[in-house]
C-alpha cells in the first residue's frame, strides 16, 4: 500500500502489511480473549502510561517471551492483599518487577487491570529481561483459566473501557494547581524528590497519567486510581489521597 501525505506527496512505500497494528489503530478486534497476566502488587499501569518492568523469574520470563512472539500484549493487573496483611499507604520501598507478593504463588487477584504492550525490551546475557509497557486499555478479568508455562492466564473484556483508547480530553475540570500544591506538601513531609519543571510542562491529560503511576501509594489506592472512571474522577482520588497522607480508602470506597 502506497501513503500520501496531505498534498498527495509519496511518503511511504508499505507493501509488507504489519503482524500488530500500530498502538493508536488498535480495536477491540485486536486485544484477545485470553492474556496472560503480570500480578505486580503495588505496581499501576494507566492507559497511554509506561511501565518499564525488571522480569527475572522464570515463569515471567515465559510470559515475555510468549508475548513478544505474538501480540506483545500483556495484562497487568494487582493481587488483592491477603487476609490479615494491612495494604499500607505511602511507601519508599518500590516493588521489585517481576516479583510476586512473596506469599503466595496464586493470590486472589483484582477484577480490573490494564492492557499493555511491549514497546521497548532489552535482553540481558543471563535470559533475563528489561521491558516497557505501554498501556492500552483496562480490562475487566472475567476468570482465570489454566496455567501456561508457570504464568497465570485470564479471560478478560475490554468492552467497557473502549473510551481509553480515544484521544485524551482536552479539557480536564480539575484544580491543577491545588494538585501540584497538595503533591508538593506532600513530597515535602514524606522526603521524596519530584522534577518539578517536568511536571509543570506537561499536559492535563499526561499529568494525570503520569503522577498516579509515581505517586508512592498502597496496592488499593493505586486500584482505586485505576478503576476511576474519567481523569477527572482520578484527580479528585489522587488529590484525597495527597492531602490525607495516603490513608486507607474509607470502608465502602474499596475497589472492584
Amino acid at each position: 500500500m502506497t501513503r500520501h501525505d496531505r498534498w498527495g506527496t509519496v511518503i511511504i512505500h508499505d507493501d509488507i502489511p504489519r503482524r500488530i497494528p500500530q498502538l493508536g489503530d488498535m480495536t477491540l478486534a485486536d486485544f484477545p480473549v485470553e492474556l496472560g497476566l503480570f500480578p505486580l502488587d503495588e505496581a499501576l499501569l494507566l492507559p497511554q502510561g509506561r511501565l518499564p518492568l525488571n522480569v527475572f523469574e522464570p515463569r515471567y520470563v515465559a510470559l515475555v517471551e510468549d508475548a513478544l512472539a505474538g501480540n506483545r500484549l500483556i495484562g497487568m493487573i494487582q493481587p488483592r492483599p491477603l487476609d490479615g496483611m494491612e495494604d499500607t499507604g505511602p511507601d519508599d520501598d518500590m516493588p521489585d518487577a517481576g516479583m510476586d507478593d512473596g506469599h503466595s504463588d496464586t493470590p486472589p487477584l483484582y477484577g480490573i487491570g490494564c492492557v499493555g504492550r511491549i514497546t521497548a525490551m532489552t535482553e540481558r546475557a543471563d535470559g533475563t529481561y528489561a521491558i516497557t509497557l505501554t498501556g492500552i486499555a483496562r480490562f475487566r478479568l472475567l476468570r482465570e483459566t489454566a496455567l501456561r508455562r508457570g504464568y497465570r492466564v485470564g479471560r478478560i473484556d475490554v468492552s467497557s473501557f473502549v473510551a481509553d483508547m480515544t484521544d485524551s480530553e482536552d479539557d480536564i475540570p480539575f484544580d491543577r494547581e491545588g494538585l501540584l500544591n497538595a503533591l508538593h506538601d506532600f513530597c515535602e513531609a514524606q522526603g521524596v524528590s519530584t522534577q518539578w519543571d517536568a511536571l509543570r510542562q506537561m499536559d492535563d491529560a499526561a499529568l494525570l497519567v503520569t503522577l498516579p503511576m509515581i505517586c508512592p501509594f498502597g496496592t488499593a489506592p493505586r486500584q482505586m486510581m485505576l478503576e476511576a472512571p474519567t481523569p477527572a474522577a482520578r484527580a479528585q482520588i489522587l488529590r484525597n489521597l495527597l492531602d490525607g497522607a495516603g490513608h486507607e480508602p474509607e470502608e465502602g470506597a474499596s475497589p472492584s
